[in-house]
């Protein structure tokens, strides 16, 4: 619970004052009433039928006599808490969710080292991840070789991105840094207000790390860092693989290091593409991260309803009791 009008609250003071001044008073009648009690024989001399008395002027038991008055009191509080404006915390879909998958189609992704091969899998896995997005996403996709493409710009129709990606094929170079510059590029041109208001996204980064060409990494990542944009990576490749280059075999190697740092400096999260039910768990996260913020709900309805409710009961308890409200 939060209150969005604090300043409201000193009217508290107000309340505390009724209260002090009502115990005040009850502290006078009880004087009053002690004094009484002394000539309490004189008045029995004076009218000696006391069962007649009982009748004409009944006791009240002392506790009803203050329940009209808290109720009320309590009424006051609540309509003075709702002049505060009252909040709740709740979770609320965000529309503008943006996540931009971001390939490695180097010619190292045709590594075999991973069944049936490098980017084979990365696509199988991008694919399945844009599965469990909710449809109110906004899906991207960025393909980068020596050079970034944004192949599919931010978007809600899932399959025709699934279908983009599938139709990925292999280019020379690696050039990771302009994959992420490539990704927040998208991001800011989501729509005409994300210059000042872009939308709350995230760079899913598939690769097996190791950069040729382009723009460094790091500067890269500095850039997602300060537009807030956290890149979670996955390393595909478990070792050194041979690969065929135009009749020549070359090492295809993985560079973990990269993506991990990447990942690290942004404030994504780095995985490593071992399995496919691993897989599903780390887009779970992602997807999750994005899919809801926390905004103030005011209550202040529920919180003058509350207060008329008070208020009815302690007239209901005063004209019950004592014929006549608080």
């Amino acid at each position: 619970m939060t209150f969005l009008a604090l300043a409201q609250l000193w009217w508290l003071l107000a309340v505390a004052a009724l209260l002090v001044a009502y115990l005040l008073a009850v502290a006078a009648l009880l004087v009053a009433y002690l004094l009484v009690q002394r000539r309490r024989a004189a008045y029995a001399l004076r009218f000696s039928n006391l069962s007649l008395l009982e009748r004409v002027a009944p006791r009240v038991p002392a506790w009803r006599r203050h329940v009209p008055a808290a109720l009320f009191l309590l009424a006051i509080t609540v309509l003075v808490l709702s002049l505060a404006r009252p909040a709740m915390d709740v979770q609320v879909p965000r529309e503008r969710a943006t996540i931009l998958v971001a390939i490695d189609v180097s010619p190292s992704m045709a590594a075999t080292d991973v069944a049936p091969d490098r980017l084979t899998s990365a696509k199988e896995s991008a694919q399945g991840f844009i599965e469990t997005l909710p449809p109110r996403f906004n899906v991207g996709l960025v393909a980068f070789s020596s050079v970034a493409t944004v192949v599919s710009s931010p978007t809600q129709d899932h399959q025709a991105v699934a279908d983009s990606i599938a139709n990925l094929t292999i280019s020379s170079g690696t050039a990771i840094g302009e994959g992420v510059f490539a990704s927040l590029q998208a991001i800011r041109s989501f729509d005409e207000d994300a210059t000042t208001d872009p939308p709350p996204a995230a760079i899913v980064l598939l690769s097996d790390g190791e950069n040729t060409s382009g723009r460094p990494v790091f500067a890269a990542a500095d850039e997602a860092r300060e537009a807030g944009v956290p890149v979670s990576t996955i390393a595909f490749g478990t070792g050194v693989s041979i690969i065929e280059i135009e009749g020549h075999y070359v090492p295809a190697n993985i560079d973990k290091e990269t993506l991990e740092e990447l990942a690290a400096t942004t404030g994504g999260r780095f995985y490593e593409a071992e399995s496919t039910g691993e897989l599903k768990d780390v887009y779970s996260d992602i997807g999750s991260s994005l899919g809801t913020e926390t905004v103030h709900e005011e209550v202040v309805v529920q919180f003058v309803a509350a207060a008329l409710v008070l208020a009815a009961a302690a007239a209901a308890f005063s004209l019950a009791w004592s014929q006549r409200l608080p």
